[in-house]
């Protein structure tokens, strides 16, 4: 891999890593709840996840999508359920330390690598990374490379949220604050499922 296309992909994996979506949603509303030390899991799962969904994009699976398109109707219906599932949990959250809701607790790492699976967002930017930026000479191991360095740079680019997240925790000491917060994060995550419910045609 050229040098010149090697940035060009670092870019990609920042802009498409940093900008909102389901996980970053979700790990804004776990910095303000958790705070970040108790968020590093979902952190950590979303990055492995990730980095594993698109190695099987590049090894293969994302061909699958093209021979029986089926799969994709499959994936955008339960990625939109699971989103409706997670919103609710977070419209319904309160404030882990609170009596109302003593057994809260943020996304485990084996929760968060699995979402990556139906998250539409993820799936975009596995087929963009492999069909855009990965040369077909030595195509495994640019395959392999790819993954291993979108999941680095994507570690630290989704612990943004958190920590903002975290930041705001001051401001949401307020039960009723934390749950018009909570409610807000819901929202902005149910409006993620446009692209999932109108097929653009993206995969």
């Amino acid at each position: 891999m050229s040098t010149e296309l090697l940035l060009a992909f670092i870019a990609f994996a920042f802009v498409t890593s940093v900008t909102p979506g389901p996980n970053n949603m979700m790990l804004l509303a776990s910095g303000v709840n958790f705070g970040v030390r108790r968020s590093i899991p979902h952190m950590l799962g979303i990055s492995l996840g990730f980095m594993l969904l698109v190695a099987a994009v590049g090894l293969g699976l994302g061909q699958m999508f093209q021979r029986l398109p089926v799969l994709h109707d499959v994936l955008r219906y339960v990625g939109a359920a699971y989103l409706l599932y997670l919103a609710w949990k977070i419209a319904q959250s309160g404030a882990p330390q609170s009596r109302e809701n003593p057994e809260a607790k943020p996304f485990t790492f084996i929760q968060a690598a699995a979402f990556q699976w139906v998250n539409p967002k993820a799936w975009i930017m596995a087929i963009g990374a492999i069909t855009t930026y990965t040369p077909q000479d030595g195509f495994f191991s640019n395959v392999l490379l790819i993954a291993a360095l979108f999941a680095l740079v994507n570690c630290p680019s989704v612990g943004l949220w958190t920590v903002a997240g975290s930041m705001l925790r001051k401001w949401l000491d307020n039960p009723r604050a934390l749950r018009a917060f909570n409610i807000g994060m819901a929202l902005l995550l149910v409006a993620s499922l446009y692209p999932i419910i109108v097929d653009t045609g993206t995969f």
